[in-house]
């Protein structure tokens, strides 16, 4: 990790916009950051001089960087300033695969199956799959990484007929992008987002300590003829990921 001194060069702020100033400060420090044009462990130049630098005042920087240590991407250390701590995942709430949206990212993703075998589906997941209680399906766990670092814990439920895949298929491409191959392209889905605490098996897999923050997400994706495909249950680290929503009013 460099500790270098990073100036942030000056940014477009809209004073005519009912965005906060803090809020598009710390959006474009995110941005940076996400880009690499700010790295790890880079330190970030000190409150009175990046309110110079940006124009605004120094209780909005100071909230600005705030916003940014409450979500994990910056640390102030005493002695050593505010640095970077890592840049968070953030993956828009579309019917995509993590795989394709890390592989967008240039984030360098990589999957490591844990488990890969036939079982009798639980009543809760035939029901989201349309099939009849214990009818065989292919499940699937996969811990995935983004830039070496540990990410997500998945869990999938593949109706037996939909896909037969390897672990050497599940290592080397995104499951979307199989079901894609096999003919079945996920047209539409329910997607359910919340939050828990990590068990300690869930926080040593994922290199958290237990007790950790855990975003989950379970999403049951059809095709366009309303055949069930996948049904997913995943555990994503709170610390290193976040979903992204655009709403608009209709």
């Amino acid at each position: 990790m460099t500790s270098d001194l990073t100036p942030v060069r000056p940014v477009h702020l809209d004073r005519s916009s009912p965005v906060p100033l803090y809020y598009q400060v710390a959006t474009r420090l995110q941005e940076l950051i996400e880009k690499g044009e700010i790295g790890v462990g880079a330190r970030i130049e000190n409150e009175v001089d990046l309110a110079e630098r940006l124009g605004v005042s120094r209780p909005t920087t100071r909230r600005a960087i705030q916003y940014l240590v409450e979500r994990g991407m910056l640390v102030r250390k005493r002695g050593v300033g505010t640095q970077v701590v890592h840049p968070k995942v953030r993956r828009p709430v579309e019917l995509s695969s993590l795989y394709d949206d890390l592989v967008a990212g240039d984030r360098a993703p990589r999957t490591e199956v844990l488990d890969l075998r036939v079982i009798p589906a639980s009543d809760s997941i035939a029901a989201s799959l349309s099939l009849e209680a214990g009818s065989s399906v292919t499940w699937i766990e996969r811990l995935r990484f983004a830039g070496g670092e540990p990410l997500a814990l998945m869990h999938n439920a593949i109706p037996l007929d939909v896909l037969e895949v390897t672990a050497a298929d599940l290592a080397a491409h995104g499951l979307y992008e199989l079901l894609r191959r096999a003919g079945h392209v996920p047209r539409i889905a329910t997607q359910v987002i919340g939050a828990r605490s990590a068990t300690a098996a869930e926080a040593r897999i994922l290199e958290e300590k237990r007790g950790a923050s855990l975003l989950t997400m379970t999403r049951t994706a059809w095709d366009t003829t309303g055949r069930a495909l996948e049904y997913g249950s995943h555990l994503y680290r709170a610390s290193r990921y976040s979903f992204e929503l655009n709403l608009s009013a209709g």
